[in-house]
């Protein structure tokens, strides 16, 4: 098959290539023009990352194409995310990313350009269009890819997922290729090492507030800005002495943030989840079934029923779940198999 990959200069997208060309597909090398600005301090990687693509676009003697996607990116993912944080959220700019740009963006693209599928470096497998976990849990990223159409899938392959991440490294090693001893990159998606509050001081304007302890209303110090804290969040609020404080809230209008020192506060626990902008890929659940879900990438599979509210999807979990936040993504699973979910309310 003609197969566009997308490569993002790392080793996981670089051995998807190589794996793929082995296999005998016709493939072509494509570098996603995401994000390319600066910030201060912090050089963003995107033009390291397209030389270390092309070099091993070169080794593999395969096509190269760059698809630039940078003004869309910023308006569905970017903006997305600033917005989200500015009223109060803690959004998965990943998440969308893979909605709107690495499965809906790019697979047009490339399906336009004639190619029959599309392959990413993803930790992860498909079935006829159902997303299953891939066999290294520990890695396994389907919790990124919950909002990916069936149609998209049915379009996509995911070699890496039936390996773990120590065999990937090995087998890029065992062919030599350019990047196989590359670092992961880390911190947000589009700019790299930077951390969210250097990233949102770019563009957000904020103002000092007041912690406020919960219980007692007393003002205990201040903040840099509301936008920066999320729920459970310890480290970082420069309370001394005594027993540790955790953010239990905020109230983004008056720009406060609320804390404590109980861990068993009512409002670092949650049973019951509601849901909305819900995503089914393929057919959904039906209510009172019996499944797990995940709250954030690498967390535990828990417990949990479902039941269907109006337009929202209640979940209700098995145990109490800690510090889940506005915004957060909850991902639903069922015998291994990935069916889609929601955003919390």
């Amino acid at each position: 098959m003609k197969v566009y990959v997308g490569m993002s200069g790392g080793v996981d997208s670089s051995l998807t290539a190589a794996l793929l060309v082995e296999a005998g597909h016709d493939v072509t090398g494509v570098y996603m023009k995401n994000w390319t600005q600066d910030l201060p301090g912090m050089q963003c990687p995107w033009a390291e990352d397209l030389a270390d693509a092309k070099r091993v676009a070169v080794q593999l003697g395969i096509d190269f194409k760059v698809f630039d996607f940078e003004k869309e990116y910023r308006q569905n993912v970017v903006d997305y995310m600033i917005d989200e944080y500015r009223n109060g959220r803690t959004p998965n700019p990943d998440i969308m990313c893979n909605q709107e740009v690495k499965f809906k963006l790019f697979l047009e693209a490339a399906l336009a350009d004639g190619a029959e599928m599309i392959a990413t470096g993803h930790y992860a497998r498909v079935q006829d269009g159902r997303l299953l976990s891939a066999i290294d849990q520990n890695k396994d990223q389907t919790y990124f890819l919950y909002r990916v159409t069936e149609q998209a899938l049915k379009k996509t392959l995911f070699p890496l997922g039936e390996y773990n991440k120590q065999r990937v490294r090995e087998m890029a090693s065992e062919r030599g290729l350019y990047t196989a001893s590359k670092k992961d990159s880390q911190g947000i998606c589009f700019v790299g090492q930077i951390g969210i509050k250097e990233f949102l001081s770019q563009y957000v304007e904020t103002e000092p507030g007041d912690i406020i302890n919960k219980k007692t209303g007393e003002k205990l110090g201040r903040h840099d800005g509301a936008i920066f804290y999320t729920l459970g969040q310890r480290h970082g609020l420069d309370l001394g002495g005594g027993l540790p404080y955790y953010v239990v809230g905020k109230d983004m209008v008056r720009n406060e943030v609320f804390v404590t020192t109980d861990l068993n506060d009512e409002s670092l626990w949650r049973e019951s989840l509601q849901l909305a902008s819900v995503h089914w890929i393929g057919d959904s659940l039906t209510d009172g079934d019996m499944c797990e879900v995940r709250v954030r990438h690498r967390g535990a599979l828990i417990p949990a029923t479902i039941h269907f509210e109006g337009n929202e999807l209640c979940v209700r979990l098995e145990n109490p779940e800690r510090a889940v936040s506005a915004g957060q993504s909850v991902v639903i699973y069922q015998n291994g198999i990935c069916f889609g979910g929601g955003v919390v309310v």
